[in-house]
């Protein structure tokens, strides 16, 4: 074959097509999609986390208290079942004292009390809405159902709604108990929040 009679353009052109087929099939075959994987990992532990609550909450209701104001408190819990009436969103959030040295040492820069912008993901406009809804402490974040979140988020307009507040109960849940090392080493392994 005589390649005399093939444009000088043209070759070029195909091996660029040929490489950029084979760089994205490589690019599927071995890329690595992380995303699901950490979203499976923090609902292994949060399932694992509310099992542990509803475990200690059977064992509390199983023991008999001979406290007499534990046995009232028992006995309404008790009437509150028969009727129904028993909150299904208990705050299962500790609320540790705030220590701001602590967690300036953690994220090497002053921290506010509540501030919610410390969740990663929530800025000052984000923070906003969420005061908007009467969410104003990491405790109040905490106890927030990502379905409320969103939301939250909703109420915001189309422009808010790129965020992912999956991860953000749990890591006001984390500043609420004043686990500021263990929020920002899951901030620093994780993006989740960003968009």
């Amino acid at each position: 074959m005589d390649l005399s009679i093939i444009p000088c353009w043209l070759i070029p052109l195909i091996v660029g097509i040929i490489c950029a087929i084979l760089g994205y099939l490589l690019g599927r075959l071995f890329g690595k999609n992380d995303d699901h994987e950490n979203d499976l990992d923090l609902w292994k532990r949060k399932n694992a986390s509310l099992q542990a609550d509803l475990d200690a909450c059977r064992s509390r209701l199983q023991t008999t208290p001979s406290d007499p104001v534990a046995a009232s408190s028992s006995a309404s819990i008790a009437s509150s079942f028969a009727t129904k009436t028993i909150d299904t969103t208990p705050s299962t959030v500790t609320v540790a004292a705030f220590d701001a040295a602590a967690a300036k040492a953690a994220f090497g820069k002053s921290i506010k009390e509540n501030d919610l912008t410390i969740v990663e993901g929530i800025g000052p406009k984000i923070k906003e809405l969420f005061h908007n809804f009467d969410i104003k402490t990491w405790a109040s974040l905490a106890d927030t159902s990502i379905e409320k979140c969103q939301e939250v988020l909703h109420s915001g307009g189309k422009r808010f709604e790129i965020h992912r507040p999956n991860s953000w109960p749990m890591q006001a849940g984390l500043a609420s108990e004043g686990k500021w090392t263990e929020l920002k080493k899951w901030q620093d392994e994780h993006d989740y929040g960003k968009s």
